[in-house]
């Protein structure tokens, strides 16, 4: 009985501390995220048979099979993948850092959230941040809006550009705080010239490629506008864009832009297009007042071309329309396709389904109704490889990243996929899946946890001891101590700055510091005026400021001497009886 109960123990009890609790076996968790695709064994059994310990002999033919079986995925970074479920829709937009460290997704949940791919490991695949970023501090039942756009300012990457359904584009930090929100325009101006921004949705924006302050927009107002970050209540340049085909308002709704370089050196390009299915080039620099180049009928009229990309030497224009085609674009001949293909188009659902080159200019990427990722050669627009994602939803949104080397796409049934090979691929996903999973402990149970990559309401913060739930909560914080909230209310995460309590009297109040320093004698406020008066009193009465020169003119005051009789004073009218 005594050696049952001490076996019992023993498996009971950990064997050791830490993270890991025994050997870590980078490889076979690697091989847990092969991609399994249609005609291929499981990859996650094969490695599950691997990590038991397998002789060297078979290890090394199933290493050959494998090599057999991938050779044709080398090319492209596409073997494996992870998956964020952080989103409640479909993901509309993704954007990565020039450095490949963070990435932000959008979402018709009128969210974008920030990973960290640093912080991340292979079981806490979560977003560390949430953002609404058309929320207001001033109102807390603010609108909120889908976002259609999020890109990384590829020359100063502190900076986001983050497009709403909104007249107003704003400036987020990496972090996920707005310092910029442009001005919008005056509707009732009939002429957009005279207008200092948008009076009507912006469909798309994006970053100038050497400029680290200038970007632009383009809106459902007919106008693409460029803006300094510098300058928030006017744009700096705006094109006007008057349609062939739109009557006698001449306006047409801009539907994608894109802004690229050329490689010689020579002036940047800016390629937009339009409902009404033309495609106007002009020089990036400027002038703007007449387009170099334009094509009428590029794509059908009222169909809305979601996709634009130029090519990284600036020869090559990809354009994704609403009428199932995909059509390139010589620059330099700038008046009929190079080539067309059909491809369906699911714009018109998801108006921000786009297309775009491979960083070398090789390939071209888009998704597909079907879920499927499309990668074409840009020569013929034939599929060089297309790969199931997500089976049964579209694929909306897709990115290459050159310094990462990964693809990362978004889908209409708000999944993030990352899709990467560790042969050829590079930090992000292969860092990620390079870590031991996170250890859990006994305390980690969501149920009793809170969740900070959400926040904290208001409402989920009790005292401690009030509640069984509020020990729980306080046992998990002692023993993690960079998650929750201390005693004083402050975050114990070092990265989260404190932000203090507001009320709903005071969230239109200025602060302490702005009433100091921009309010003239603000000090006074708190000083109490008969007490400051009073020390004055003195000096008033020996050396008064105002009345000193009545020392010499005042006349003596000479009072009447009351007898006996009138003591009443002066004499009074009777009172009636």
């Amino acid at each position: 009985m005594d050696e049952i109960d001490h076996e019992s123990l023993k498996s009971f009890l950990p064997a050791s501390f830490g993270t890991s609790g025994g050997e870590f076996d980078p490889t076979a968790q690697m091989e847990t995220v092969r991609r399994k695709l249609p005609g291929q064994p499981d990859a996650r059994q094969a490695g599950s048979a691997r990590s038991k310990g397998d002789s060297d002999s078979d290890k090394g033919s199933d290493d050959d099979d494998d090599d057999d079986d991938s050779e044709d995925e080398d090319e492209f970074p596409t073997s494996h993948g992870i998956v964020f479920k952080t989103h409640d829709r479909a993901v509309t937009t993704i954007t990565v850092d020039p450095a490949g460290s963070r990435m932000i997704t959008g979402s018709t949940d009128c969210t974008i959230k920030l990973h960290d791919f640093a912080t991340m490991t292979p079981n806490t695949l979560r977003a560390f941040k949430s953002v609404d970023p058309t929320a207001t501090k001033s109102s807390a039942n603010s609108e909120t809006h889908p976002v259609h756009v999020a890109r990384f300012n590829p020359n100063s990457p502190s900076q986001v550009l983050v497009v709403t359904a909104t007249p107003q584009a704003r400036i987020l930090s990496r972090d996920g705080d707005t310092t910029v929100e442009f001005v919008k325009g005056d509707m009732y101006l009939r002429d957009m010239n005279m207008t200092k921004g948008h009076i009507s949705e912006i469909t798309s924006g994006t970053w100038h490629p050497q400029k680290y302050d200038l970007c632009v927009t383009a809106g459902t107002d007919s106008t693409l506008r460029i803006w300094d970050v510098n300058v928030r209540n006017k744009q700096r340049d705006v094109i006007v864009h008057k349609s062939k085909f739109a009557g006698s308002a001449g306006r047409s709704r801009m539907t994608a832009v894109a802004w690229g370089s050329q490689v010689e050196g020579g002036n940047t390009l800016l390629v937009a297009a339009a409902l009404d299915g033309a495609l106007v080039m002009w020089g990036g620099e400027g002038p703007f007042n007449r387009p170099s180049a334009e094509i009428s009928q590029a794509h059908a009229s009222n169909t809305w071309t979601s996709g634009i990309d130029i090519s990284s030497d600036g020869r090559l224009v990809v354009t994704r329309g609403g009428d199932d085609t995909i059509k390139l674009w010589d620059t330099r001949k700038f008046k009929q396709p190079v080539n067309t293909t059909s491809h369906v188009s699911t714009s018109s659902q998801y108006p921000t389904s786009n297309i775009m080159f491979a960083p070398n200019a090789s390939s071209i990427i888009t998704g597909s109704e079907t879920g499927d990722l499309h990668i074409l050669n840009p020569a013929t627009l034939k599929p060089e490889l297309v790969t199931p994602v997500t089976p049964g939803s579209a694929l909306i949104s897709v990115l290459w990243h050159d310094k990462l080397n990964q693809i990362i796409t978004g889908s209409v049934n708000a999944e993030t996929h990352v899709l990467f090979n560790p042969k050829i691929s590079t930090k992000g996903a292969v860092m990620v899946m390079s870590k031991p999973p996170k250890r859990r402990h006994v305390d980690d149970d969501p149920s009793l946890t809170t969740d900070m990559s959400q926040g904290v309401s208001g409402d989920a913060i009790v005292n401690p001891g009030t509640s069984s739930e509020a020990i729980q909560g306080s046992t998990f914080s002692s023993r993690h101590p960079t998650v929750g909230l201390t005693a004083s209310g402050r975050s114990r995460d070092p990265r989260r700055p404190h932000i203090p309590a507001t009320t709903p009297f005071a969230r239109s109040q200025p602060d302490e510091r702005h009433i100091k320093e921009r309010i003239p004698l603000s000090s006074m406020r708190e000083e109490d005026p008969r007490e400051a008066l009073l020390k004055y009193a003195e000096k008033a009465e020996k050396d008064p400021l105002f009345t000193r020169v009545w020392n010499k003119t005042q006349p003596k005051t000479i009072y009447a001497d009351l007898s006996d009789e009138e003591e009443g004073g002066p004499d009074k009218k009777k009172q009636k009886t």
